[in-house]
């Protein structure tokens, strides 16, 4: 939780949106581990990080295509806050020492996993799966359809 609270603190110093971008996306990937190990399933985590990909993926193509020649060099200062602050958090971890502990808890998470996966994969959620996901391959082929890629909001790349 402490590496999450550095690096929105380091959010905050920075200037250019490709650093932006890459605070937000160690962000995204800390809070989907974090939520994975809450939870039984790594379900909403897989999900939730493939969505803030996807976002993350248009605006790195805006990104590149309106500022495309504009140099991007990490700020000395931003480099030794990182240095002085993530060894200092790695010894706030805390360390398992009880091996006995660990594998009773990978034994339950386990029947937990197959219990939840069973309930979410049985004979009348099958039904309802296949149709999301056949409505959504329509949608997307829909979609591809619809656009006119040389008519888009982007400039034209020569």
């Amino acid at each position: 939780m402490s590496m999450s609270t550095v690096t929105s603190l380091m959010f905050t110093q920075m200037k250019h949106p490709l650093a932006m971008g890459l605070m937000l996306l160690l962000q995204t990937t800390m809070i989907c581990m974090i939520s994975g190990t809450m939870y039984s399933s790594f379900w909403f985590s897989y999900i939730l990080f493939m969505i803030m990909i996807g976002g993350m993926l248009v605006l790195f193509m805006y990104m590149t295509s309106l500022a495309s020649n504009e140099m991007f060099s990490p700020s000395n200062k931003m480099l030794m806050t990182a240095a002085l602050i993530l060894p200092t958090m790695s010894y706030m971890m805390p360390t398992v020492t009880n091996n006995k502990e660990m594998v009773i808890h990978e034994t339950i998470m386990e029947n937990e996993i197959t219990t939840t996966t069973t309930v979410m994969y049985n004979q009348m959620m099958g039904t309802m799966t296949t149709l999301l996901v056949l409505y959504m391959l329509l949608t997307l082929i829909v979609v591809v359809n619809i656009i006119n890629v040389s008519s888009g909001p982007l400039r034209h790349m020569t």
